[in-house]
């Protein structure tokens, strides 16, 4: 037999997980940066940012069997830098690191559809999703 969660339980980790976008007195942030994550999700920064689009306030609605939608996210028109995309940050609008992730075009944790930001250019994400797995 293998270890499982029960739905409830999966929807309260969900929940807790991404209540934590909301911390702060504003929206939360996701960075889109160059080169890889970094080892740890504590350690500083790595690589170029590239762009930093925003959160609606509050991030996310509540979670169904596990999976919590991202509300809108507004879009970086004015990209900050020229790089392929390597890497996000989400952080809390006091600036507390909640996750990191990879990213690429058509692969990674978070996928674009072209990995190449110029600087100057428009930067969107169309959904995001948070997912506690059942096992």
């Amino acid at each position: 037999m293998a270890f499982r969660l029960s739905t409830d339980t999966r929807n309260k980790a969900c929940d807790a997980i991404v209540d934590d976008f909301d911390a702060g007195s504003g929206a939360a942030t996701i960075a889109i940066r160059t080169s890889t994550q970094p080892t740890n999700v504590g350690d500083a920064d790595t690589g170029t940012l590239l762009a930093t689009l925003t959160f609606s306030d509050p991030a996310f609605g509540n979670s169904a069997t596990g999976t919590a939608t991202a509300s809108a996210i507004t879009s970086d028109t004015n990209a900050a830098a020229s790089g392929t995309a390597g890497h996000f940050r989400c952080k809390d609008s006091a600036g507390n690191i909640v996750c990191d992730g990879t990213c690429g075009q058509g692969s990674g944790d978070l996928s674009f559809d072209n990995s190449a930001i110029v600087a100057g250019g428009t930067v969107a994400i169309s959904s995001f999703t948070v997912t506690v797995p059942i096992s």
